[in-house]
């Protein structure tokens, strides 16, 4: 029987093993901890006999739980995506790109420095990524670059576009057959099945099955299992069942057929390509009736069946790797932040768009070939000398573009950053809007459960975005619900300090999410010009005493020694209080801040306002406005509490739980 070895038919960036929330994190997590783990005794061994020790390091430090049944494999693959990116080498030491990606995750400076205007380590995945190849086959291809081309050539891409076709653009022929594929609306389909049927493996294979009787032997054969041939041994049934329903006009057969879905992989794949319904009874009552309309209702002849089975099931084990890839595929795509998935589409942004169609002739040249500055860290005119920033040619391409006539770069900025608004408003209606909010509000809520907490936040992360932990979206949603209470007034984006990606969704970081939200608000008929500090922590218990108590102060005081404005307060937001971080801040009113550094310079009494989930679900449902949270927040802090325990100081003047 001969064997017909799997060939990649498509690329993927890093490895489907290493497909984890929170990636950008976790990331720069590992980069610190591969950085530790080369130093010391492990400096000049290799990395061949370091893969089970790193399991263990990682292990122990908690980046990973559970016992691997093959560590060394488990080491490779977590580590694997660091190589593909340039961020360490093959024998795990971290690049200089790697070192300055760690640089800035370490230091927490994640603000843009860029004509781009994208975050600092954004800019540094765009670098490494227009850099990073994959080998298919005897090919090279820059996954990035070839992106680039095709949203440079049609504007958009369908997310299924992006993930059935794009993958498929493994060198310029085929990149060129794609393009012509998608301006001619052809079927995702039937380009995946000319991609496959041109392989020689694919073609040999079919062969073969035409030219030997079936049996479970040959379609483990041709089956071309990835994992093995013995994988594909549940085929037969439903090759057989197949040919008795539509070869051999067998009825009582289709039930069998149902059934023999149940042991392929692709199973909901099978059975939706086939039947009308997944119901048993309702396929057994009416078996004929319950059929879709499919290639197989053609078949007249066993080479025909032969040939329309074969391409059924090595195009759904095709669309079925693809699937798979896409996820992995967006997530390294999207570090770059010039990427836009939305409404179906994945778009540039409106700077990088201009910037990569003018580059993309020079830029484009190089798409199949290795890049040998990938371990470098290095600006992007030394990847390609077309990438140079040119404001002036940007102002004259934006104008083009969008009918406008805008005269300087800085103009150019202030356009974006207008749209950019406009995103995140549509973002409030569509994605947050009260239900939703509420929805999110009261998952941290329930995070108090330890034995839950872990389900809770898949679930935060699958409504707000995987990319960010829970301490980073309570942020975001606090950001939101005051953006939404002060009438969408205020320039939110920058004042929650969170890194957004470039669908203006939370991302984290390994420093963490410490930023405050410093909200600025102008004088209006009902408060004074002022800051507003908004504190969110879910931090617990003993933890929120030692957490909290003090750094929230110590914010504020420093804020207000530093700006003057007297009015500034603070708003500190958690799931639930620990009563003695409640009397603190209740105490700290009739307190008196110092400038360590001078104590002529002090602030007598802090205005902190301690706030539960359960108020900001009130927030949202009962649609306060700030003018009327500033009047309540201010009448409890003038309220005469000397006599009071800190609980009726909340439950009498500050819950807004009624």
């Amino acid at each position: 029987m001969p064997d017909f070895k799997y060939k990649s038919f498509c690329w993927c960036l890093g490895t489907t093993s290493f497909r984890t929330r929170q990636f950008n994190k976790l990331i720069e997590e590992q980069l610190g901890l591969l950085h530790e783990f080369r130093g010391g005794t492990n400096t000049a061994a290799k990395w061949r006999n370091l893969q089970t020790a790193y399991y263990d390091f990682l292990k122990q430090r908690g980046f990973l739980s559970g016992n691997a049944g093959l560590p060394d494999k488990d080491a490779r693959q977590k580590t694997s995506g660091l190589v593909d990116l340039g961020l360490a080498d093959e024998e795990r030491r971290l690049t200089e790109a790697g070192r300055a990606l760690l640089a800035i995750a370490e230091s927490g400076q994640f603000a843009s420095n860029n004509g781009l205007g994208i975050a600092r380590d954004s800019h540094l995945y765009l670098r490494q990524l227009l850099k990073a190849s994959v080998e298919v086959g005897k090919s090279v291809v820059r996954p990035f670059v070839v992106a680039l081309r095709l949203l440079s050539e049609l504007g958009t891409l369908t997310y299924e576009q992006f993930t059935f076709l794009l993958p498929l653009c493994t060198n310029d022929e085929r990149t060129q057959r794609v393009m012509a594929a998608i301006k001619g609306r052809e079927q995702v389909e039937d380009v995946v099945w000319e991609t496959l049927s041109a392989m020689d493996n694919y073609r040999a294979a079919l062969n073969f099955f035409l030219n030997n009787p079936a049996s479970e032997h040959t379609l483990c054969a041709v089956g071309m299992n990835r994992k093995g041939a013995k994988y594909d041994k549940p085929y037969f049934a439903l090759y057989e069942a197949l040919r008795r329903v539509f070869l051999l006009g067998e009825a009582e057969a289709v039930m069998d057929l149902h059934h023999a879905i149940r042991g392929i992989k692709q199973a909901t794949r099978w059975h939706a390509f086939l039947f009308k319904t997944t119901n048993s009874k309702a396929i057994a009552k009416n078996p004929t009736k319950q059929l879709q309309r499919t290639a197989f209702d053609d078949v007249k002849t066993e080479e025909d069946f032969k040939c329309t089975f074969f391409r059924t099931m090595h195009l759904f084990k095709a669309l079925a790797t693809l699937s798979d890839y896409a996820d992995l595929n967006r997530r390294y795509m999207s570090t770059s932040e010039i990427l836009l998935f939305r409404d179906g589409k994945v778009e540039l942004d409106i700077l990088p768009r201009q910037l990569f169609r003018h580059a993309m002739p020079t830029l484009y040249a190089q798409a199949f070939e290795a890049c040998a500055l990938l371990h470098a860290d290095c600006p992007l005119e030394t990847i390609c000398p077309a990438l140079a920033f040119n404001g002036e040619a940007v102002v004259q391409s934006v104008n083009k573009e969008l009918g406008l006539a805008l005269a300087s770069i800085g103009e150019v900025y202030g356009e974006v950053e207008r749209r950019r608004y406009e995103r995140f408003n549509t973002l409030m209606d569509s994605r947050f809007d009260t239900d939703a909010l509420l929805r999110i509000i009261d998952l941290f809520g329930q995070r108090d459960e330890k034995d839950n907490m872990k389900q809770v936040d898949e679930k935060l992360g699958d409504l707000v975005s995987p990319n960010a932990d829970a301490p980073t979206i309570f942020e975001y949603v606090l950001a939101i619900v005051w953006y939404k209470a002060s009438q969408r007034q205020g320039r939110v984006l920058d004042f929650m300090r969170l890194s957004l990606d470039a669908d203006l969704l939370p991302v984290s970081h390994a420093g963490g999410g410490e930023a405050d939200i410093v909200y600025e608000y102008g004088q209006t008929a009902h408060y004074p010009s002022h800051d507003l500090l908004l504190e969110a922590t879910l931090s617990e218990r003993s933890n929120q005493r030692r957490m909290e108590m003090e750094p929230v102060s110590r914010h504020l005081g420093t804020h207000l020694l530093l700006h003057g404005n007297k009015a500034a307060y603070c708003v500190f937001a958690t799931n639930h209080l620990d009563i003695n971080v409640l009397s603190d801040f209740q105490g700290r009113k009739r307190g008196t801040f110092y400038d360590p550094k001078d104590n002529s310079r002090y602030v007598r009494g802090l205005k902190i306002i301690p706030l539960q989930t359960a108020d900001l679900r009130a927030i949202v449902s009962e649609q306060w406005t700030y003018a009327d949270l500033y009047a309540h927040f201010e009448k409890a802090h003038q309220a005469n509490t000397d006599d009071m325990l800190a609980f009726d100081w909340y439950a009498n003047h500050i819950t807004l739980v009624r």
